[in-house]
């Protein structure tokens, strides 16, 4: 098949991500992917049939990546649709599920899996089994909200308890659900727990990424909500060797955003691009374990870098979201550097440009961990040597508590020309 400069994407997954089934495309090296995304994390988990926690796209099949190799993508443009969603922390209903929640729902009365449900009126027992009418939903909020938003999606205010069942009855109206989603409106439970809260919006993409070698959850392709497939009771689970297929798509860092960068590993024929999980904001950590779920219009480009093997994403923020110590040397900076140089008989200055290397595990020990030995794999040099560059010259974030963190740190140019990325990177910082 010829492949395209653009491919438009309207179709999802049921929540799995499966290297057997045929990808879109193929979009040319260079082309453009544009996409109507679902919301994430709470309209899949309200939604039975769907086997992975989220509704990604369907993954897009990019010409001329091997495995082995890496896909930039470059974020051009994300646009929030949504007017109006809902979310919260999260308490698994008991009896509802095997093993997993988000992925192995059971109706507790008839005992089907994954059953196909339908909308009753409002609230949190609105979801019923199509099969036999029971209350089947496996998450209830123990602290919920309903948040509708300005034209410009600049801000967001929390709804009291009338507006919020107005939305509910209208669910996929005020969320913008695209055509081809399955899943159910979570504004259909009209949480208002909190009222009038004021909120900034600075949306990003939670799920971002490759397809990984073996079929995984979608929500679960990363290493710490991974732990929950190993050895688990259902059809997806696997062992702790086969979680280390993972492309750690699910980063749920909120700095994966509009202008941003991220290198993601290719370990299937054509890599499977695949987007989702947009969120209107949020804290670093997503501590409450889910944020402003939305729909969305995304605008990528993708370029392939062969001979990049990575067993996790690379993240090239914008400068605006670098930490301090990170940010590329001014030229004020520079001078006042080689004065101390020539000072003290240092003979050459190291030129260095900023690089974001993720890391997930279990727990966030475990993703730094992990975050600083993929950094020291990437350029050959030893882990010391990453904890003092990333401890002064950079820093350790969270992206998602429990188990996500950026090891970021300025790079020597000379450690990027070997692998590849001087100018990637030196066109991202140094416009």
């Amino acid at each position: 098949m010829v492949a395209k400069q653009t491919i438009f994407v309207n179709e999802f997954t049921n929540g799995i991500l499966d290297p057997d089934q045929e990808m879109l495309g193929p979009v040319e090296d260079g082309g453009h992917i544009i996409a109507n995304t679902a919301p994430g994390c709470w309209g899949p988990m309200i939604t039975p049939c769907l086997r992975g926690g989220h509704e990604v796209t369907k993954p897009v099949y990019v010409e001329g990546a091997e495995v082995g190799d890496a896909i930039a993508i470059k974020i051009k443009n994300i646009q929030v649709t949504s007017t109006v969603t809902s979310s919260g922390n999260d308490k698994p209903v008991e009896g509802r599920f095997l093993g997993d929640p988000f992925v192995a729902v059971k109706c507790p009365e008839c005992g089907e899996m994954h059953p196909e449900t339908f909308i009753d009126g409002t609230g949190p027992e609105a979801i019923r089994c199509k099969n036999c009418g029971a209350d089947v939903t496996p998450f209830v909020f123990t602290n919920g909200y309903t948040i509708a938003f300005d034209p410009d999606r600049k801000i967001g205010v929390t709804l009291n308890k009338a507006a919020a069942e107005k939305v509910a009855t209208d669910g996929k109206k005020y969320m913008s659900t695209p055509e081809n989603s399955v899943q159910n409106p979570i504004v259909t439970f009209a949480p208002h727990d909190m009222v009038g809260t004021v909120a900034r919006l600075r949306p990003f993409l939670g799920q971002l990424g490759t397809t990984p070698s073996r079929k995984f959850p979608d929500s679960h392709n990363a290493g710490d909500f991974g732990q929950f497939l190993i050895n688990a009771p259902h059809e997806y689970g696997l062992s702790k060797e086969q979680l280390e297929e993972r492309t750690d798509g699910h980063m749920d860092i909120n700095r994966v955003r509009e202008g941003a960068i991220v290198l993601c590993p290719v370990k299937v024929p054509g890599g499977g691009v695949y987007i989702g999980d947009m969120h209107a904001m949020q804290g670093n950590g997503e501590i409450a374990g889910h944020t402003t779920d939305v729909a969305g219009i995304v605008s990528l480009q993708v370029h392939v870098i062969k001979g990049l093997k990575l067993e996790g994403p690379i993240l090239l923020p914008v400068e605006e979201d670098l930490p301090y110590l990170a940010k590329p040397m001014t030229n004020a900076e520079k001078e006042r550097a080689l004065s101390v140089a020539n000072q003290w008989g240092v003979e050459k200055l190291e030129e260095s440009l900023p690089i974001s290397i993720i890391g997930t595990g279990a727990n966030l020990n475990e993703a730094t961990d992990i975050g600083l030995k993929r950094a020291a794999e990437l350029f050959g040099i030893t882990i010391p040597e990453v904890m003092n560059r990333a401890t002064i010259t950079g820093s350790i974030e969270i992206g998602r508590h429990p188990g996500v963190v950026t090891i970021t740190f300025l790079a020597p140019i000379h450690y990027l020309e070997k692998i590849g990325l001087t100018e990637l990177v030196r066109n991202q910082y140094l416009k």
